[in-house]
């Protein structure tokens, strides 16, 4: 090996070192989600007539099983972020779940969460592992390809994060010829080449290493879905900025279903039923608003029919 091949490899070792231990850093707390009201609002949440699960292969399915397998994440910390000291699953996308829970069993406790990223959400379904898959999933045409959606349930845009502080990054406009991080399978690796498509793209399995990259100077900056964006924001207060304003086409994030599932159907008349009766718009404020400080709750997206 000669020594620049060996300082190359140095080098990478150090980059990966560094982000494995940015990883697993404790963080910041952030600002609490309020755990009584998230709760008690999930527990109160309605429960669909044994007629409209008898009229659903999917739904029977699950009550069947006495189980509602989902995929998604414990480390969302605005969607669905783990509370060791309990073991509660708190934020938008865990409370939508457990209340499809309570939906169709009568108890909102009645799931098992598989972990996904990026890249395994699609596979989780076309497996059988999970029923359904709830983690920020952004509605696209190739996965369409592949699975179905319930929803749209909530919806967003792209933004560039960056480390509080670099001036030289005011937007996406400004990304040509600079580090750009991205998460690989997201909509992130696509939206760059149409709008920054003279950034030097870096993709990472996980958001946790991507914002590692731009925290550790590895990376100039971080392109990703804005929602995901705040989340890093309110938990790491001080830390990162946004640069400029969000772009993009609206994103919407979808519930995954198996591929021509009738469990579409089932699922979109529970959206609109907590839709209907206020439940959506007081999680939100819970999950999001509250801890945010946005005040003005939106309007949920139409549901596809």
């Amino acid at each position: 090996m000669t020594f620049k091949k060996l300082i190359a490899l140095v080098s990478t070792l150090a980059l990966l070192l560094s982000v494995f231990a940015f990883a697993f850093a404790e963080e910041p707390e952030g600002v609490a989600i309020d755990k009584e009201a998230f709760d008690a609002l999930i527990a109160s949440g309605p429960v669909a007539s044994d007629e409209a699960i008898a009229a659903s292969a999917w739904a029977t399915k699950v009550k069947e099983a006495g189980i509602l397998r989902v995929g998604g994440t414990r480390t969302s910390f605005l969607f669905s972020q783990l509370d060791e000291t309990d073991n509660g699953i708190r934020g938008f996308d865990a409370g939508l779940y457990q209340l499809l829970a309570k939906y169709i069993l009568g108890d909102e406790t009645k799931f098992d969460l598989t972990q996904v990223t990026s890249s395994t959400r699609e596979s989780v379904l076309t497996s059988d592992q999970v029923d359904a898959v709830f983690a920020t999933y952004s509605i696209t045409p190739s996965r369409q390809e592949v699975i179905s959606f319930a929803g749209p349930y909530y919806t967003s845009k792209q933004a560039v994060l960056i480390k509080n502080g670099n001036e030289e990054i005011t937007g996406v406009d400004s990304l040509a010829e600079k580090l750009v991080a991205t998460q690989s399978g997201s909509t992130g690796p696509s939206i760059l080449a149409e709008f920054a498509p003279d950034a030097i793209v870096q993709e990472f399995e996980t958001d946790i290493e991507a914002r590692a990259a731009v925290e550790l100077g590895r990376a100039d900056a971080y392109v990703t879905d804005y929602t995901l964006i705040l989340n890093s924001i309110v938990k790491n207060p001080g830390l990162y900025a946004v640069a400029g304003d969000v772009f993009g086409p609206e994103d919407n994030y979808g519930i995954g279903l198996p591929k021509d599932s009738d469990g579409v159907a089932f699922v979109n008349d529970f959206l609109k039923t907590i839709e209907e009766d206020g439940t959506w718009a007081n999680l939100w404020k819970i999950s999001l608003g509250d801890r945010t400080g946005i005040e003005s709750i939106p309007e949920a997206p139409a549901i596809a029919e």
